[in-house]
C-alpha cells in the first residue's frame, strides 16, 4: 500500500512487473529453441507429402520446435496475467488491452506448437509409410491448423506492440525511444500473411525476439517502472493543504 503523498518513485518494487519481465524473457529463449527446430528440421515445404518426409526424418528436432513453441504460448499467457497486475496498469497509467492481446496471441502460439509436437510423435519414421498416414490420418488438418494459428499468434503480438507503443511514447525516457520501434515492428509482423514478404518474415521475427528480450530486461530491472515513476513525479501534485475560508 502507499500514502496519498507518497511519490511515484517512492514505491516498493513491483514484483508483478519484475515477474512478467522474467517471464517474458523466457518467451524469448523458448521462441529462439522453436524457431532453431523448425528450421533445423527444414519441414517448411511447399506439400505436405514434402512436409511429413522432413519431419519424419528430423522427428526429434521437430518435436523439439513444436514443444518450444508451446511453452513460449505458456510462458507469455502468465507474462500477460502479470502484466495485468502492475501498478502501471491498476492505476491506468497503461492500458489492459496489451496483456490481453499477449494472452490471446499466447492461445493460438501454444496451439500452434501443440499441433507441431503432434505431428513430430505421430509421424511414421518409415517412408513407405507416410503417404498411407497422409492420406488416412488427421495429419493435413493439423498442419493447416498449425500453419494458421501460427500466423494468428504472431499477428495479434504484431497489435500488442503497436498499441504498447503509445503508452511508451507517453512514458519518456528510454520507453520513448523504443516506442517507434515497437509500433514499426508491430506494423511490419502483419505482413506475415503476404507470401512474397517471405524473405522479411525472419527478419521480423528475429526483430520482434528482440524486443522481448529489451522490454523484458528492462521490466525484470524495474527500468519501466522507474520510467512510468519519472513521468509522474513530473506532473504537477495536486495542493492537500486546505485553504482558509475567507
Amino acid at each position: 500500500m502507499t500514502s496519498d503523498t507518497e511519490r511515484p518513485s517512492e514505491r516498493r518494487p513491483d514484483r508483478a512487473a519484475r515477474t512478467a519481465g522474467t517471464l517474458l524473457l523466457a518467451t524469448a529463449a523458448a521462441t529462439a529453441l522453436a524457431v532453431i527446430g523448425r528450421v533445423s528440421a527444414d519441414a517448411d515445404q511447399p506439400t505436405l507429402m514434402e512436409s511429413l518426409v522432413a519431419i519424419s526424418a528430423n522427428s526429434e528436432l521437430y518435436a523439439l520446435g513444436g514443444a518450444a513453441r508451446f511453452i513460449s504460448g505458456i510462458t507469455l499467457i502468465a507474462a500477460a496475467w502479470f502484466l495485468l497486475g502492475t501498478w502501471i496498469i491498476r492505476k491506468r497509467f497503461g492500458t489492459p488491452i496489451v496483456p490481453a492481446l499477449f494472452a490471446l496471441s499466447a492461445l493460438f502460439t501454444a496451439a500452434s506448437g501443440a499441433c507441431a509436437a503432434w505431428l513430430a510423435l505421430t509421424v511414421p519414421a518409415e517412408m513407405e509409410a507416410i503417404f498411407p498416414y497422409a492420406r488416412f490420418s488427421i495429419a493435413e488438418p493439423v498442419s493447416d491448423m498449425r500453419w494458421i494459428t501460427g500466423k494468428i499468434g504472431f499477428t495479434i503480438a504484431g497489435l500488442a506492440l503497436i498499441v504498447a507503443a503509445r503508452y511508451q511514447w507517453n512514458a519518456g525516457g528510454t520507453l520513448r525511444r523504443i516506442a517507434p520501434i515497437s509500433a514499426l515492428i508491430g506494423i511490419a509482423m502483419q505482413f506475415i500473411w503476404i507470401d512474397a514478404a517471405t524473405i522479411m518474415h525472419s527478419i521480423i521475427g528475429v526483430a520482434f525476439f528482440l524486443w522481448l528480450v529489451a522490454v523484458g530486461g528492462m521490466l525484470s530491472t524495474g527500468q519501466v517502472e522507474r520510467q512510468f515513476a519519472a513521468m509522474l513525479d513530473s506532473r504537477p501534485q495536486p495542493s492537500t493543504t486546505k485553504q482558509p475560508h475567507s
